[in-house]
């Protein structure tokens, strides 16, 4: 989450600093008004005085927050530009603890043995400008006002980064407070002068990428009266999901060894970084890299709650091969959206971490992204929330309308493995009663793609269907069940959902990965006796995706992943029982489709 962030970040904004959008009326909203908005001037209209602007910059005081321990409330340093004029008018904030860069940092060391249980009972600097932001020249001309807001701990603000938790939300949510008349901001890091933010409305949306795109998130989760919008892009919704994974310490994609500690040093860019140490300590204590239960430090961590009692429309943009903030984070934030009755929209696209819609210039996504917030902080009957509420890109170039996300139609289809998996076996929707056990030997050295590529391999079991007669779209989590036996008292366990093509060519679709002591809770470490079988299900990251005629269906089973997993030294022994085996799909159109597609 760390530099390849700052780089997407970069990219997106410099492409965006390009571009220009536009907006176009349609039929009346579907859902009835909220709020009161003074503003109501056209989306596609370029304000008069668009070329003239006024700057400032202010402390805003995040009332009974604390978070450097020093006795005085933290203040969140705030950077705003705007139209000139003194009409009020709604304002955009990004915020974000990447504003002022980052620092080297090092990270964890995963090449480790894995944790085993002793007791066999137990259960248990200076001030730096930010760069011209795209996101404010779009907004700017569509006469809003745009607020770059600095997170705890980073650049011209106070107190410390805590990733992720109420501290930290209470940052976001204090701007939001300011901009509403709620909260106090100054013209000075300390003392100073009141600063009022007379030009807002009192109508406020928040948008960012990444970790800026997490805390739009945590803001709306808070319930913040006057937060009327957000745009999360490939944001966290549930901390422990991007560090662990059912009790497993799985690192970001690309970033092994990193967690919430490595994470808070590198956006450690205020001044005096020095009295944060404490607060850094404790992170890299209570995260626990040791078990990776779930404990109290991640459940303060999770928004997803949050969706039952906030009045934000939430408009959720992420990548499908986004293995840096994994599909989960969507998929969990997008359900408890859906079911708390939260105005939502969802917009899937083919690439990885990023604003890829936006520096790719697509020109749909940027008009919805004017007409988001011109429906929400405006009160504009646009038509922004008719039609179908997902829009799914399979290819860069298409554009496909759901009419939810996952596919309402789709229902899990089980396939059953079949002897040979060394090579690769068959996978078919017959269970096979007697279809043995099979055995691969752990080895970190290689990745999940590494070993799904090979012919031939003692360190993971692969099947495959046949090739398929018709296209199979799968909609939501994929999931395995497995019967395993271990010959050591830890490992770790990890499954990969494939595509391979008629040339032979393997590509990763979704993985998963399960530490078999979290068998009964993520929770809770429970020892497991070498040559006892387990039942396991490894959970899979969502996805939504077609596999094409002619292709197949496959799934690897393996124990480390050189890429997210701890790394153990190698040689531990996994027996699967196929027979009480199987991989749970989510298909379009369940068990029928898929047999058709089969036969």
């Amino acid at each position: 989450m760390i530099t390849a962030i700052h780089r997407v970040l970069a990219l997106g904004l410099a492409c965006l600093l390009a571009a220009t959008a536009s907006a176009a009326a349609g039929p009346a909203a579907a859902v009835p008004e909220r709020g009161t908005p003074t503003s109501t001037a056209p989306a596609d209209r370029v304000f008069a005085d668009a070329g003239r602007e006024r700057s400032g910059e202010a402390w805003v005081e995040v009332a009974g927050v604390d978070s450097d321990r020093n006795g005085v409330d933290d203040r969140v340093h705030v950077r705003w530009v705007r139209p000139a004029g003194d009409r009020e008018r709604p304002v955009i904030v990004e915020p974000s603890p990447y504003f002022a860069g980052g620092n080297p940092v090092r990270n964890h060391d995963v090449d480790v043995e894995l944790y085993v249980p002793r007791d066999r009972g137990d259960r248990g600097r200076d001030d730096r400008t930010a760069a011209a932001s795209g996101y404010a020249y779009l907004y700017k001309r569509h006469g809003y006002a745009y607020v770059e807001a600095e997170s705890l701990g980073s650049g011209g603000s106070t107190g410390c980064p805590t990733v992720g938790d109420a501290d930290e939300t209470a940052g976001a949510v204090a701007v939001v407070d300011w901009l509403t008349g709620r909260a106090q901001a100054f013209d000075a890091r300390s003392g100073g002068d009141q600063v009022q933010a007379h030009w807002s409305d009192g109508h406020v949306g928040m948008i960012g990428v990444s970790y800026n795109g997490t805390l739009a998130n945590a803001a709306a989760s808070a319930g913040v009266e006057g937060l009327d919008a957000i745009v999360p892009i490939s944001a966290i919704s549930y901390w422990y999901g991007y560090y662990r994974d059912d009790g497993a310490v799985i690192a970001p994609g690309g970033y092994q060894g990193e967690d919430a500690d490595v994470l808070a040093k590198y956006v450690l860019t205020r001044r005096n970084p020095e009295v944060c140490r404490p607060v850094v300590r404790d992170l890299r204590q209570q995260q626990d890299r040791v078990t990776g239960d779930l404990n109290g430090f991640w459940t303060a961590r999770d928004y997803r709650p949050g969706a039952a009692t906030t009045d934000t429309a939430v408009l959720v943009q992420h990548g499908l091969r986004d293995w840096n903030v994994k599909t989960s984070q969507f998929a969990g934030w997008y359900r408890a959206l859906t079911e708390a009755g939260v105005p939502h929209r969802l917009w899937l696209h083919p690439a990885g971490h990023g604003d890829f819609p936006s520096y790719s210039g697509d020109r749909l996504w940027r008009r919805l992204l004017v007409r988001w917030f011109d429906r929400w902080l405006r009160g504009e009957r646009n038509g922004v929330m008719s039609g179908p509420p997902v829009v799914w890109e399979p290819t860069s170039d298409r554009h496909v309308r759901l009419d939810e996300w996952p596919n309402p139609t789709s229902d899990r289809v089980s396939l059953h493995p079949r002897p040979g998996g060394r090579s690769r076996g068959a996978l078919r929707l017959a269970h096979g009663e007697t279809a043995g056990t099979e055995r691969l030997v752990d080895d970190a050295a290689f990745t999940a793609r590494e070993l799904a590529a090979r012919d031939v391999s003692r360190h993971r079991l692969l099947y495959a269907t046949r090739r398929l007669d018709a296209g199979v779209t799968i909609s939501g989590a994929p999931a395995m069940d497995l019967r395993v036996a271990f010959d050591a008292e830890a490992a770790n366990v990890s499954a990969a959902l494939v595509d391979i093509a008629p040339s032979g060519g393997v590509r990763r679709i979704s993985e998963g990965w399960t530490d078999p002591q979290n068998r009964s809770s993520a929770a809770v470490t429970t020892p497991i006796e070498p040559g006892t079988s387990y039942d396991l299900e490894v959970g899979l990251e969502p996805q939504q995706f077609r596999f094409a005629p002619g292709h197949r269906i496959g799934v690897v089973l393996l124990s480390s992943d050189h890429d997210y997993t701890l790394r153990p030294s190698p040689g531990t022994v996994l027996s699967v029982d196929l027979a009480s085996t199987r991989l749970k799909l989510p298909v379009t159109g369940g068990r029928d489709t898929l047999a058709a597609a089969l036969r």
